[in-house]
């Protein structure tokens, strides 16, 4: 798999390059945000699988550069940051990353996360909003899942509150889709992090609560989804 780097510490990027490296990545390094957004462009190379994104680049802001990319590309973009407010990671998710790794983090763990990432995703560059699991047709079109003002297109991954397109990430879309098809049934943290996540990775637990977080804001249905606490999640259908 090619892996697009953004790291402006040479020492840091020299590292996590001999790493990455041996576990079968071929890297190129990208030094600022400028640098990174020329490789993303068509028909600048073989597309990249991944795109690990330091926020703290020298030439502009991490989220200015992550937003950009979600509109170049589709390939899913990890965030790598020292911030480790709630606030600021649902930010980087709103503007389309994938995932987010806090420093410091395990070389293991982010391992993890780039594997679970790229499982996904479908082939880079086939749509900002696309992504693998909940939308593959069965026996015919499938029929938008109405729950209150809410509606959800599985084929087209198209999410509206009252009328309204409600833009939201490849994982958003999977996990409210997942929710949405059972309304009212509590979901195991566990099982939505293996059907989503495609993982049963102990650390992706705290990506979820994040998702979940900015589903609740970004629908503007707070009450939307439960917390059930000790156990997960469920899709709490509104009246109307």
């Amino acid at each position: 798999m090619r892996l697009l780097l953004v790291e402006d510490d040479n020492h840091v990027a020299a590292a996590l390059t001999a790493v990455l490296s041996r576990h079968g990545f071929d890297i190129t390094h990208a030094r600022g945000g400028e640098e990174a957004l020329r490789a993303l462009l068509p028909g600048a190379g073989a597309p990249f699988g991944v795109v690990l994104l330091d926020l703290g680049l020298p030439d502009q802001d991490g989220f200015e550069v992550c937003g950009r990319i979600r509109k170049l590309t589709a390939t899913p973009v990890i965030m790598v940051t020292a911030r480790a407010d709630v606030r600021s990671r649902i930010h980087g998710l709103n503007l389309g990353a994938d995932d987010y790794v806090v420093k410091p983090y395990d070389t293991m763990e982010l391992l993890a996360r780039i594997h679970a990432v790229s499982r996904r995703t479908l082939p880079a560059d086939s749509g900002a909003g696309g992504g693998a699991g909940t939308e593959e047709g069965g026996d015919g079109p499938q029929p938008p899942l109405r729950l209150g003002p809410v509606t959800i297109e599985l084929p087209t991954r198209q999410v509206s509150v009252d009328g309204a397109t409600i833009s939201l990430t490849r994982k958003e879309f999977d996990l409210l889709a997942l929710l949405a098809q059972r309304p009212g049934v509590v979901f195991r943290r566990e099982q939505i992090i293996s059907e989503v996540w495609r993982t049963s990775w102990e650390g992706t637990g705290r990506t979820l609560e994040v998702h979940i977080a900015s589903l609740r804001s970004k629908l503007h249905m707070p009450a939307l989804i439960e917390t059930v606490r000790g156990v997960g999640y469920r899709l709490v259908a509104p009246a109307g």
